[in-house]
């Protein structure tokens, strides 16, 4: 499960890449990439002032790591960190003896 965190203190903008994520979720499952992201969006200033200093644009942070702010994010930058994220998470293999 991937944590996803969408911080900002605006409705339309935490909806815009809201919106995004879900696109990029549902384009990478219908190329066979399952994610199970659990997506919040954070609307309280101190909380966002942890992981960012723009309040006015979204910020987006995957898996505790900020990924973009202070911008709208393209769907390609999207999936690109999802994949990354989905690959950091994958357990290593143990080499046989």
């Amino acid at each position: 499960m991937h944590n996803i965190k969408i911080l900002g203190l605006q409705y339309p903008e935490r909806y815009v890449v809201r919106r995004l994520v879900a696109a990029v979720q549902q384009e990478l499952l219908s190329n066979s990439i399952q994610l199970d992201l659990e997506i919040t969006e954070v609307i309280d200033p101190g909380e966002i002032g942890k992981y960012a200093f723009v309040l006015v644009l979204p910020t987006l942070v995957i898996d505790e790591k900020v990924v973009c702010s202070g911008r709208f994010p393209a769907k390609e930058e999207v999936a690109d960190w999802l994949l990354e994220a989905a690959k950091e998470k994958q357990p290593t293999p143990i080499p046989l003896p």
